[in-house]
């Protein structure tokens, strides 16, 4: 609760940080309207302080940790939820903190509704990317030699390997559509606002640039869309529940 109640305040103060987040959003719900036909509930997990539901009040907030600004908690590695009753999940941030990613996608599997799916942004796994995470955080590891996809883990917020997109989704993915059969990945982006990003400081530091400068700076990530595959920091996993 009191770093929930930080991040609140730091968020507040950050016009350009909340254009991040809206800009998440936004992609999740296109993403979604794209590539999704599934019935059903559209849930987000580890909502955070900036819930999806602020930009789409459909979509149901939860997180893992009890909290008053929540719909529901959620265990995304073993889902309170009827068989397929979901027709979209978004998680934001939140995949690498799952240990065993397989029962995740068994949920997946029985919680998604045919035809829907799953949309998960994540660290990048590119040359910058690469380099910040591993320096960044000091609870996160970012380590893509990692022998397998389980990670030991000291709490919900710690302990995560954040390279996991990259583990699964690309170095083995031979083995993820093989053992996951019902479950196709249809969509991967890069996201091209890594200078609103890091230029206001995230939750966790300080804004380096005023936010009367959003403009600029969004004129700026147009100029470097070029430029993703070297400094993203974040990509989008879309996976779908086969028809």
């Amino acid at each position: 609760e009191q770093r929930l109640a930080v991040h609140s305040a730091m968020l507040a103060r950050k016009r350009m940080l909340r254009e991040v987040f809206f800009e998440f959003h936004r992609l999740f719900h296109s993403l979604d309207r794209e590539y999704f036909t599934g019935e059903g509930k559209r849930i987000e997990m580890g909502s955070g302080v900036a819930p999806m539901r602020t930009s789409y009040p459909d979509v149901l907030a939860t997180d893992i940790v009890a909290s008053p600004h929540l719909d529901m908690v959620l265990d995304g590695q073993s889902m309170n939820l009827p068989d397929s009753s979901v027709r979209a999940l978004f998680g934001q941030n939140c995949f690498h903190h799952f240990s065993d990613p397989t029962r995740f996608f068994q949920e997946l599997e029985r919680t998604v509704s045919p035809g829907g799916g799953v949309i998960l942004l994540e660290p990048y796994f590119g040359p910058f990317a690469s380099f910040l995470f591993k320096r960044l955080f000091h609870t996160e590891g970012f380590d893509k030699t990692f022998p397998d996809w389980e990670t030991p883990v000291a709490g919900p917020m710690n302990g995560a390997n954040q390279a996991l997109s990259y583990l699964v989704f690309f170095r083995d993915r031979e083995r993820f559509t093989r053992e996951f059969p019902k479950l196709e990945i249809v969509e991967h982006r890069l996201l091209g606002n890594y200078p609103k990003y890091l230029l206001s400081g995230g939750l966790n530091f300080r804004q380096l640039l005023p936010d009367a400068l959003v403009g600029a700076v969004t004129v700026l990530e147009w100029l470097l869309l070029p430029f993703r595959r070297v400094f993203a920091l974040h990509h989008v996993i879309v996976i779908r529940r086969v028809a």
